[in-house]
């Protein structure tokens, strides 16, 4: 749902359940000439869904973003953001876009 989600909003899907030693991440996709990598729960409220992703989790999604890059031959300055979709128990989706920073923030 969530990547009809994004491709309902413009988004071009570049990979789903994208997974390795490091990290997953569970969509990769491009909008405006940035990199998104998204992580996607499904939780009662946006706040559940926040406190569900912890740093070490955060951790693990970004070292996984920077294989993605270096697979693809794209240096570390390529213009990303890490967003998380929210399905609420009524699966509605909530799009946070910048949701953490790459240094876990």
């Amino acid at each position: 749902m969530a990547v009809l989600y994004l491709k309902a909003k413009g988004y071009r899907i570049l990979r789903t359940r994208y997974k390795v030693r490091a990290g997953e991440v569970d969509i990769v996709a491009e909008t405006g000439g940035t990199l998104v990598f998204i992580e996607v729960k499904r939780r009662p409220s946006h706040a559940e869904a926040m406190a569900s992703l912890s740093e070490r989790q955060r951790a693990r999604i970004v070292r996984a973003a920077e294989y993605w890059l270096a697979e693809n031959d794209l240096p570390l300055s390529t213009d990303c953001r890490f967003d998380m979709i929210v399905f609420s128990a009524y699966l509605v989706p909530h799009h946070i876009t910048n949701a953490f920073s790459s240094d876990g923030t």
